[in-house]
């Protein structure tokens, strides 16, 4: 599995932002509501949250464990590091799609923020925005947490067969506690 790109979090964040701020025009236009979600959504975005930043720290607890020599060597579950790390980047990409559509509807509601009396929308959709925020920081740390340093004996050589690293090099990139390789 690959790390996620920030560049491709950037474009799907602009594109879903002038998706928010075109649908908060369009539904402006014919008096419907704003295309926001509901305050308890930033429950269950806590939630998420909260479980996607457990579930990292006891991979990245097992993974400082190897570093540390006095400690017994335990055994990880690869399926729960590979569900660690694809929950995370589930969160940085659910929180881009949040974010962007939120500020694309905050900013429209700014264009008319002196002639609303109540404002509620304009907050909601900037709470969402952080909760986004937050989300995609939680998925791109867990993911660094799912990382794993290279081992002496775990790089390839020129052939693609295992091989000594040298001290100081570094396995490839994208390689994860789960070694799904």
């Amino acid at each position: 599995m690959k790390p996620i790109s920030p560049l491709r979090l950037l474009l799907i964040g602009f594109i879903l932002a002038v998706a928010g701020w075109s649908a908060t025009v369009v539904t402006s236009r014919f008096s419907m509501a704003t295309p926001v979600l509901p305050a308890t959504a930033l429950a269950t975005m806590g939630v998420i949250v909260a479980i996607t930043l457990i579930l990292g720290i006891r991979v990245l607890r097992w993974r400082n464990s190897l570093n540390d020599s006095t400690r017994k060597k335990t055994v990880l579950d690869p399926l729960l590091a590979a569900r660690t790390l694809v929950l995370a980047q589930a969160c940085a990409y659910a929180g881009t799609v949040l974010l962007g559509w939120h500020v694309g509807i905050f900013l429209d509601q700014l264009r008319i923020w002196s002639l609303r009396s109540d404002q509620g929308i304009t907050w909601l959709a900037l709470a969402m925005a952080g909760g986004g925020l937050v989300m995609i920081v939680v998925g791109l740390l867990v993911e660094r947490f799912c990382k794993i340093p290279p081992e002496d004996g775990d790089t390839k050589g020129v052939d693609g067969k295992s091989g000594r690293a040298v001290p100081g090099e570094a396995a490839g990139e994208g390689e994860y506690a789960y070694r799904g390789d």
